[in-house]
């Protein structure tokens, strides 16, 4: 392989990188405000009649959350594509294999936001809800709430099984730091044990297991923003894969 194309393809995996940086970086914004802000402004804890309120005085900024799942899941699907394209010269098939895991975790999420938009529809006031009593409707908007929210942590053992995998690949690959592996590593496992400590045991089964994964989330994300990947490591690395292939 003569010099240009080494360099066009050191520019194109470079270019690869920044893309994940951003994608991951647009995630992050989106999935904190539809994930995050919005959900502690909008839902009362235990209170149905007080989220329906809620729901009803600010609908177009809750159909604003929803826009960011929906942006969060595109990016993250964008990623799974991304992310094994820059991971795959360590072990092409456990890069597949995360790939994989993404993709079923953010197919999964996405279901279960379903559920998030049902309100809207629930507390409509259309004609063929006129059966339900006010009460009655606000109860099942905010049981519609309570699946979703459930619905989204009962599959978060693929994100964190991906993480592992990604975590794994980035320690050995060499063209980026093995600290960001281990951080998402870490990351990763946390959402793992959470997810079957929610199914398992919940009363055990804290939030902070899954915020684990945020500093190696900043990190990484950074990384990719300022530094990209080390190009002379990244292509000795491509050349032994395929020499073994």
């Amino acid at each position: 392989m003569n010099a240009a194309s080494n360099h066009q393809t050191g520019t194109s995996i470079q270019a690869y990188a920044r893309l994940a940086g951003v994608l991951f970086l647009i995630s992050i914004i989106a999935g904190g405000f539809g994930e995050g802000w919005l959900p502690s402004r909008m839902i009362v804890s235990g209170d149905a009649a007080a989220t329906a309120a809620n729901f009803r005085a600010h609908e177009l900024l809750f159909r604003f959350g929803f826009a960011g799942f929906l942006i969060e899941s595109l990016c993250d699907t964008a990623l799974s594509l991304v992310m094994y394209v820059l991971l795959r010269p360590v072990r092409k098939d456990i890069a597949l294999a995360a790939a994989f895991f993404g993709l079923m975790a953010t197919s999964t999420f996405a279901f279960s936001q379903v559920f998030h938009f049902a309100p809207l529809i629930i507390l409509s006031g259309s004609n063929y809800l006129k059966t339900f009593t006010p009460d009655q409707l606000e109860s099942l908007a905010y049981l519609s709430l309570r699946i979703s929210s459930y619905a989204g942590m009962l599959f978060t053992a693929y994100y964190g099984v991906a993480w592992v995998l990604r975590g794994y690949l980035i320690v050995r690959s060499g063209y980026l730091p093995k600290l960001l592996g281990v951080l998402m590593g870490i990351g990763g496992l946390g959402f793992i044990a959470r997810n079957f400590l929610l199914i398992l045991a919940p009363a055990y089964a804290p939030f902070y297991l899954l915020a684990l994964l945020f500093p190696g989330g900043i990190a990484l994300t950074s990384w990719l923003l300022v530094k990209g990947v080390d190009l002379r490591k990244w292509g000795q690395t491509r050349i032994s894969s395929e020499i073994r292939v």
